[in-house]
Order: structure tokens, then sequence, then C-alpha cells
């Protein structure tokens, strides 16, 4: 099973999290599909969330799109640090 994990650092919890909610339509259609949401209990600023998704590949190449594309609607846009999990040999 593949996984995404995210952080953001220098956020609000909440704002992400409701962020998160708005854009769960997109996501899922995605195949990604969020699993957990944590606050760092020594950075509280610091906000990490883990996706199960259908098609690691498919995953990548998506996020790394809209990820550009917030890049270029706002240089200093908060982009996560994205790390991609799959356990499958």
């Amino acid at each position: 099973m593949a996984h995404v994990l995210s952080k953001l650092s220098g956020v609000k919890f909440e704002h992400i999290k409701q962020m998160l909610q708005d854009h769960a339509p997109v996501h899922n259609e995605q195949g990604m599909y969020l699993q957990h949401l944590w606050r760092n209990a020594d950075n509280p600023a610091e906000v990490l969330f883990l996706f199960r998704v259908d098609d690691p590949k498919h995953a990548m190449q998506f996020m790394r799109r809209i990820h550009a594309e917030a890049r270029k609607a706002d240089p200093n846009a908060k982009i996560p640090e994205t790390t991609f999990l799959d356990d499958s040999p």
C-alpha cells in the first residue's frame, strides 16, 4: 500500500485542516485519501498529514503539477515537504 507523508512548517493547524477538507473531493478523484493529520507536539506551527494513495506515480505527478502551479501563482507559497512511501517489493 502506498502513502504520501507531507509536512508544512509555519502554518496553523486549523487552516491546514480546513484546506484539506475543502480539497478532499479533488484529492479523492486523484486517488488520494487523507488518513491522518497531526500537529507536531514540539512545534505547534508544524503540521504533518498522511494520504493513502491508489497509484503513487500518479499522485507524485499530480502533486508536482499542483505545487508548480502554486509556486507560479505565488513564489512565496508554502509548499509541503513530501515523502512518497510504498511497501511493495
